[in-house]
């Protein structure tokens, strides 16, 4: 399900090591809940922690909860680990569980859609508690992967027992300031500008890196990000440019770690009855979805864009996710005649419309969206490009602003189909839908989804999901891209890396040269 690239050999004695990191982007906030960017949420694992991870080889294995039985369909029973201290100092029990599950969960939280088959929490005593779900529900335990534990004293001490959210602009103490169990400890957080972390030496697990301190610097422009590592000004790169792959490779003091992660790059359409400017919408036409399809080569972006380092999709999951079907990965025909047939048919030439992307969010994102521009307008529709920062599109894109928008998702921390479907593909409704853009809602679909979240035999339940995916393709809901490249750079000083298909440094797993 995932592989595992690794630099060098692991060495014996600890030293004190620094990596500075160049981050291709900044963390939207140091509080976890405030919003679903799987970026900062993988930095944030270094400093927070749930009841449950994935190891080195993506399996849930115990983290501060030792062991869970179920009790019933709709009750799992959590005992924690103790001796377990927050970077401040406070004891860890159920009681910030409890607190934390709350935070999450609550109407104004970004994040409550990471749990939506989650009713409430019960603390049993200070090392054991239950958690209340709707009903039987299979995959709690990756749900739980991402959701990370506060101390409840200290949100109570600083006004924060309510998610702050990054889209709204809603900010507060846990903005700026955290307080984990994690394997580092934040040492000076300046927005914008760089973030450091120093190892925690009370840590409760047993440490396999050597990395005393990390210094994070966003660097979002790729050509300098390679100008410092070929100078050697930062030691580790997670989004190094496919385009500057062989200069890095031919680098005597860099190395390259290259796979597909399983993040997928779609184009989504906005399906409301009126777009944003009031016009009747023509994007809920399945001939024009259809056509805008057919007149993207994917094989061309596949080789010029990525520089032949991704993989064309014919599906919304890649292909280690549960729920995915070789059968529906066929590629889409690249068919410019079609196409424009199928604009005609809708009565859509020279239909003025906008594609929102951002800067560099995906790999090579405004390269992508120009030559998407380009071939849409080839075929008879006549496109502009509304492309900006990502803290201006999101809103924009998550708000209904957007007419046709790019869209990724990994399936994270998950690991399953379900993870897309109830979350993007459902109907908007309580927990469920709250990445769904778009506003589309299909009932029948919506009924198959709620079937796989409470159907515990595993063959069943990925039998649903796959029909509403066969479903997707068949209505166009979203036109895949690929699986964007996955190329990481290290520096001569650091000797081992961990890299996964999720993409998410691990730099508790890190281990720099003596």
């Amino acid at each position: 399900m995932s592989s595992v690239a690794a630099l060098g050999l692991l060495v014996g004695a600890a030293s004190a090591e620094t990596i500075r990191w160049g981050g291709s982007a900044d963390l939207n906030s140091l509080d976890p809940y405030s919003y679903g960017s799987t970026f900062t949420l993988s930095f944030l694992n270094h400093i927070y922690e749930g009841l449950v991870r994935y190891d080195a080889d993506l399996q849930i294995e115990p983290a501060l909860a030792e062991s869970w039985e179920v009790v019933s369909d709709s009750v799992w029973r959590f005992h924690l680990r103790q001796g377990v201290t927050f970077h401040n100092g406070a004891t860890f029990t159920a009681e910030d569980v409890l607190a934390s599950l709350n935070r999450v969960s609550h109407e104004t939280s970004p994040l409550r859609g990471n749990l939506p088959a989650y009713q409430s929490a019960e603390v049993i005593d200070d090392y054991t508690i239950d958690i209340h779900l709707n009903g039987a529900y299979p995959l709690l335990l990756n749900d739980l992967t991402n959701i990370f534990i506060f101390d409840a004293d200290w949100l109570h001490d600083n006004n924060s027992e309510l998610p702050t959210d990054v889209a709204a602009g809603v900010e507060g103490y846990t903005t700026f300031n955290a307080n984990g169990t994690g394997p580092f400890i934040i040492d000076e957080r300046v927005p914008d500008t760089r973030t450091s972390m120093v190892v925690n030496p009370d840590w409760w697990d047993e440490p396999e890196h050597n990395v005393t301190r990390i210094e994070f610097t966003p660097i979002t422009s790729a050509a300098t990000r390679v100008a410092a590592l070929l100078s050697g000004e930062i030691d580790f790169v997670e989004g190094a440019p496919v385009q500057d792959l062989p200069r890095l490779q031919a680098a005597p003091n860099v190395n390259v770690i290259e796979g597909n992660a399983l993040r997928t790059i779609m184009f989504g359409f906005n399906r409301r009855e009126t777009l944003n400017d009031g016009r009747e919408n023509p994007f809920n036409d399945l001939r024009l979805r259809q056509a805008i399809a057919h007149a993207i080569d994917m094989n061309l972006i596949r080789d010029r864009i990525m520089r032949g380092a991704s993989r064309n999709a014919g599906t919304l999951v890649a292909p280690q996710i549960p729920g995915y079907s070789a059968e529906l990965d066929e590629q889409i025909a690249y068919d410019p005649d079609l196409a424009r047939q199928l604009v005609s048919e809708a009565g859509a030439e020279g239909l003025a419309f906008q594609l929102t992307c951002s800067y560099e969010r995906w790999v090579n994102e405004e390269e992508l969206c120009s030559a998407v521009i380009s071939m849409l307008t080839r075929v008879g529709l006549a496109p502009s490009l509304d492309i900006g920062p990502w803290a201006v599109q999101a809103p924009r894109m998550s708000g209904g602003q957007a007419d046709m928008f790019i869209f990724g998702w990994a399936n994270e921390p998950m690991l399953d189909a379900y993870s897309l479907l109830v979350q993007v593909v459902r109907t908007r409704e309580g927990t469920a839908g709250v990445f769904n853009w778009g506003a589309w809602s299909y009932p029948a679909w919506d009924a198959l989804i709620d079937a796989a979240a409470v159907e515990l035999d595993r063959d069943t339940r990925l039998g649903y999901e796959t029909q509403v995916l066969a479903g997707a393709r068949e209505e166009m809901l979203f036109v895949p891209v690929h699986q964007q490249p996955m190329a990481w750079a290290v520096s001569d000083r650091v000797e081992s890396v961990v890299q996964q298909a999720d993409n998410k440094p691990r730099h508790w797993l890190t281990r720099m040269a003596d």
